[in-house]
Protein backbone atom coordinates (compact mmCIF):
# COMPACT_ATOMS: atom_id res chain seq x y z
CA UNK A 1 0.00 0.00 0.00
CA UNK A 2 1.45 3.31 -1.25
CA UNK A 3 0.95 6.02 1.75
CA UNK A 4 0.98 9.30 0.33
CA UNK A 5 3.44 12.49 1.11
CA UNK A 6 2.20 15.39 2.70
CA UNK A 7 0.86 18.21 0.89
CA UNK A 8 0.51 17.99 -2.69
CA UNK A 9 1.10 14.38 -2.92
CA UNK A 10 -2.18 13.54 -1.09
CA UNK A 11 -4.31 15.31 -3.32
CA UNK A 12 -2.22 13.91 -5.77
CA UNK A 13 -3.00 10.41 -4.87
CA UNK A 14 -6.75 11.02 -4.16
CA UNK A 15 -6.98 12.05 -8.15
CA UNK A 16 -4.77 9.49 -9.38
CA UNK A 17 -6.11 6.27 -7.77
CA UNK A 18 -9.93 7.66 -5.92
CA UNK A 19 -8.46 6.81 -2.27
CA UNK A 20 -5.30 7.28 -0.08
CA UNK A 21 -4.46 5.67 3.13
CA UNK A 22 -2.74 8.15 5.78
CA UNK A 23 -1.72 6.22 9.66
CA UNK A 24 -1.55 7.94 12.75
CA UNK A 25 -3.74 11.33 11.90
CA UNK A 26 -5.36 11.30 15.13
CA UNK A 27 -3.36 9.82 18.63
CA UNK A 28 -4.25 6.64 20.65
CA UNK A 29 -5.54 8.62 22.95
CA UNK A 30 -7.65 11.09 21.22
CA UNK A 31 -8.87 7.20 19.20
CA UNK A 32 -9.94 5.65 22.67
CA UNK A 33 -11.73 8.79 23.87
CA UNK A 34 -13.67 8.89 20.79
CA UNK A 35 -14.62 5.55 20.91
CA UNK A 36 -15.19 5.57 24.58
CA UNK A 37 -17.68 8.41 24.33
CA UNK A 38 -19.74 6.55 21.00
CA UNK A 39 -20.04 3.61 23.09
CA UNK A 40 -22.49 6.23 25.41
CA UNK A 41 -23.58 8.03 22.41
CA UNK A 42 -27.55 8.55 22.66
CA UNK A 43 -27.60 8.23 18.73
CA UNK A 44 -29.72 5.79 17.41
CA UNK A 45 -28.11 2.84 16.30
CA UNK A 46 -29.06 -0.07 14.05
CA UNK A 47 -27.25 -3.08 13.48
CA UNK A 48 -24.84 -1.67 11.42
CA UNK A 49 -23.85 1.13 13.52
CA UNK A 50 -25.76 4.60 13.68
CA UNK A 51 -26.12 7.45 10.92
CA UNK A 52 -26.38 10.96 10.43
CA UNK A 53 -24.42 11.09 13.36
CA UNK A 54 -23.30 14.93 13.32
CA UNK A 55 -25.96 15.63 15.72
CA UNK A 56 -23.40 14.21 17.93
CA UNK A 57 -21.30 17.23 19.65
CA UNK A 58 -18.17 14.79 20.07
CA UNK A 59 -18.77 13.47 16.44
CA UNK A 60 -19.15 17.26 15.22
CA UNK A 61 -15.78 18.54 16.66
CA UNK A 62 -13.87 15.58 15.48
CA UNK A 63 -15.18 16.18 11.97
CA UNK A 64 -14.00 20.11 12.66
CA UNK A 65 -10.69 18.93 14.38
CA UNK A 66 -7.60 20.48 12.26
CA UNK A 67 -5.94 17.34 11.59
CA UNK A 68 -9.12 16.30 9.57
CA UNK A 69 -9.90 19.67 7.83
CA UNK A 70 -6.35 19.95 6.41
CA UNK A 71 -6.54 17.09 4.39
CA UNK A 72 -10.31 17.61 3.24
CA UNK A 73 -8.73 21.09 2.17
CA UNK A 74 -6.31 20.14 0.30
CA UNK A 75 -8.47 17.77 -1.77
CA UNK A 76 -11.61 20.10 -1.75
CA UNK A 77 -10.16 23.41 -1.17
CA UNK A 78 -10.22 26.07 1.63
CA UNK A 79 -14.04 26.10 2.13
CA UNK A 80 -14.16 22.45 2.46
CA UNK A 81 -17.23 21.59 5.53
CA UNK A 82 -17.77 18.44 6.85
CA UNK A 83 -21.92 17.65 6.21
CA UNK A 84 -22.58 13.78 7.07
CA UNK A 85 -21.16 11.05 9.86
CA UNK A 86 -22.10 7.63 9.38
CA UNK A 87 -20.45 5.01 12.56
CA UNK A 88 -19.69 1.66 11.34
CA UNK A 89 -19.54 -1.32 14.10
CA UNK A 90 -18.91 -4.52 12.86
CA UNK A 91 -18.04 -6.89 15.33
CA UNK A 92 -18.36 -10.62 15.53
CA UNK A 93 -22.42 -9.81 16.43
CA UNK A 94 -23.18 -7.47 14.42
CA UNK A 95 -21.63 -8.50 10.99
CA UNK A 96 -22.13 -7.81 7.20
CA UNK A 97 -21.03 -8.53 3.74
CA UNK A 98 -21.13 -5.21 1.28
CA UNK A 99 -21.55 -6.09 -2.04
CA UNK A 100 -19.38 -3.44 -4.74
CA UNK A 101 -21.15 -0.21 -5.39
CA UNK A 102 -20.45 3.58 -5.29
CA UNK A 103 -21.74 6.08 -2.59
CA UNK A 104 -24.62 8.25 -4.76
CA UNK A 105 -26.99 9.03 -2.45
CA UNK A 106 -27.08 12.61 -0.66
CA UNK A 107 -28.74 14.46 2.25
CA UNK A 108 -30.34 17.84 1.26
CA UNK A 109 -32.09 20.34 3.22
CA UNK A 110 -35.31 20.57 1.13
CA UNK A 111 -36.36 18.85 -2.33
CA UNK A 112 -36.20 20.77 -5.34
CA UNK A 113 -36.61 18.45 -8.38
CA UNK A 114 -33.37 19.23 -10.49
CA UNK A 115 -32.63 17.41 -13.71
CA UNK A 116 -30.61 14.51 -13.23
CA UNK A 117 -31.25 14.11 -9.34
CA UNK A 118 -33.34 11.24 -8.03
CA UNK A 119 -34.61 8.87 -7.47
CA UNK A 120 -35.69 10.61 -3.95
CA UNK A 121 -36.24 9.06 -0.78
CA UNK A 122 -36.29 10.00 2.84
CA UNK A 123 -34.11 8.51 5.91
CA UNK A 124 -34.62 9.54 9.28
CA UNK A 125 -36.90 12.45 8.25
CA UNK A 126 -33.94 13.36 6.38
CA UNK A 127 -34.49 14.03 2.49
CA UNK A 128 -32.03 12.25 -0.19
CA UNK A 129 -31.31 11.98 -3.90
CA UNK A 130 -29.16 10.08 -5.64
CA UNK A 131 -26.39 12.81 -7.05
CA UNK A 132 -25.31 13.08 -10.71
CA UNK A 133 -21.46 12.75 -11.02
CA UNK A 134 -20.53 16.33 -11.34
CA UNK A 135 -21.90 16.84 -7.52
CA UNK A 136 -20.21 13.56 -6.19
CA UNK A 137 -16.91 14.70 -7.70
CA UNK A 138 -17.19 17.70 -5.12
CA UNK A 139 -17.30 15.28 -2.19
CA UNK A 140 -14.87 13.42 0.17
CA UNK A 141 -14.83 10.70 2.78
CA UNK A 142 -12.55 10.42 5.73
CA UNK A 143 -12.87 6.66 6.89
CA UNK A 144 -11.51 7.25 10.98
CA UNK A 145 -10.48 4.36 12.15
CA UNK A 146 -11.20 3.71 15.99
CA UNK A 147 -9.73 -0.05 15.73
CA UNK A 148 -7.49 -1.40 14.04
CA UNK A 149 -8.37 -2.52 10.45
CA UNK A 150 -6.84 -5.83 9.26
CA UNK A 151 -7.66 -8.43 6.65
CA UNK A 152 -9.42 -10.58 8.67
CA UNK A 153 -11.79 -8.36 10.12
CA UNK A 154 -13.86 -6.81 7.34
CA UNK A 155 -12.35 -3.96 6.04
CA UNK A 156 -12.94 -1.35 2.97
CA UNK A 157 -11.78 -2.97 -0.40
CA UNK A 158 -11.68 -0.64 -3.19
CA UNK A 159 -11.14 -0.85 -7.01
CA UNK A 160 -8.33 1.69 -7.36
CA UNK A 161 -9.20 4.51 -10.19
CA UNK A 162 -12.56 3.56 -10.92
CA UNK A 163 -13.91 6.69 -9.38
CA UNK A 164 -12.83 8.21 -13.20
CA UNK A 165 -15.76 6.45 -14.73
CA UNK A 166 -18.90 8.42 -13.46
CA UNK A 167 -22.09 6.94 -11.99
CA UNK A 168 -22.40 3.17 -13.34
CA UNK A 169 -25.06 0.53 -13.48
CA UNK A 170 -24.83 -2.27 -11.58
CA UNK A 171 -23.56 -4.78 -14.67
CA UNK A 172 -21.18 -2.33 -14.67
CA UNK A 173 -20.25 -2.64 -11.11
CA UNK A 174 -20.41 -6.61 -11.61
CA UNK A 175 -18.26 -6.31 -14.53
CA UNK A 176 -15.40 -4.01 -12.94
CA UNK A 177 -14.87 -6.31 -10.10
CA UNK A 178 -13.97 -8.91 -12.38
CA UNK A 179 -11.33 -6.91 -14.10
CA UNK A 180 -9.63 -4.72 -11.82
CA UNK A 181 -7.60 -5.87 -8.84
CA UNK A 182 -9.31 -5.06 -5.88
CA UNK A 183 -6.60 -3.76 -2.78
CA UNK A 184 -7.98 -3.84 1.12
CA UNK A 185 -7.54 -1.10 3.29
CA UNK A 186 -5.83 -2.08 6.29
CA UNK A 187 -5.59 0.93 8.74
CA UNK A 188 -4.01 1.20 12.13
CA UNK A 189 -6.42 2.52 14.91
CA UNK A 190 -6.42 6.35 14.97
CA UNK A 191 -5.79 6.54 10.82
CA UNK A 192 -8.24 7.88 7.85
CA UNK A 193 -8.68 6.30 4.33
CA UNK A 194 -9.41 9.02 2.56
CA UNK A 195 -11.86 8.11 -0.96
CA UNK A 196 -14.01 9.39 -3.53
CA UNK A 197 -17.88 8.60 -3.36
CA UNK A 198 -17.76 7.25 -6.85
CA UNK A 199 -14.90 5.10 -6.64
CA UNK A 200 -15.86 1.29 -6.55
CA UNK A 201 -15.83 -0.65 -2.97
CA UNK A 202 -16.93 -3.47 -0.74
CA UNK A 203 -16.06 -4.98 2.37
CA UNK A 204 -16.27 -8.82 3.31
CA UNK A 205 -17.44 -10.12 6.60
CA UNK A 206 -15.50 -10.13 9.85
CA UNK A 207 -13.53 -13.87 10.31
CA UNK A 208 -12.01 -12.17 13.65
CA UNK A 209 -13.14 -11.56 17.60
CA UNK A 210 -11.92 -8.44 16.88
CA UNK A 211 -14.18 -4.96 16.54
CA UNK A 212 -13.62 -2.74 13.52
CA UNK A 213 -15.53 0.51 14.18
CA UNK A 214 -15.08 3.15 11.78
CA UNK A 215 -16.52 7.06 11.48
CA UNK A 216 -16.71 7.78 7.83
CA UNK A 217 -17.09 11.92 7.68
CA UNK A 218 -17.96 12.98 4.25
CA UNK A 219 -16.63 16.71 3.70
CA UNK A 220 -18.35 18.94 1.01
CA UNK A 221 -16.07 21.45 -0.73
CA UNK A 222 -19.72 23.74 -0.80
CA UNK A 223 -22.67 23.22 1.36
CA UNK A 224 -24.69 24.69 -2.09
CA UNK A 225 -24.11 21.14 -4.16
CA UNK A 226 -26.26 22.71 -7.03
CA UNK A 227 -28.66 24.84 -8.28
CA UNK A 228 -31.72 25.48 -5.76
CA UNK A 229 -29.66 22.53 -3.51
CA UNK A 230 -28.10 22.48 -0.60
CA UNK A 231 -26.67 20.08 1.52
CA UNK A 232 -28.22 18.48 4.58
CA UNK A 233 -25.54 18.63 8.02
CA UNK A 234 -26.12 15.23 9.18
Amino acid sequence: MRIPAPEMAFAAQIARDGFAVIPGVLSDSDTSALADHLKLSPLPRTRAGARHAMRDAAVSRTARDSRLLQLAHQVLGAEAIPFRATLFDKSPTANWLVVWHQDTALPLRERHDTPCWGPWSVKDGITYAHAPASALESILALRLHLDDSRADNGPLRVLPATHKLGVLSDDQLHDLSTKVAAVDCLVPKGGIVAMRPLIVHASSKSHSALPRRVLHIEYAASSHIADGLDLAIV
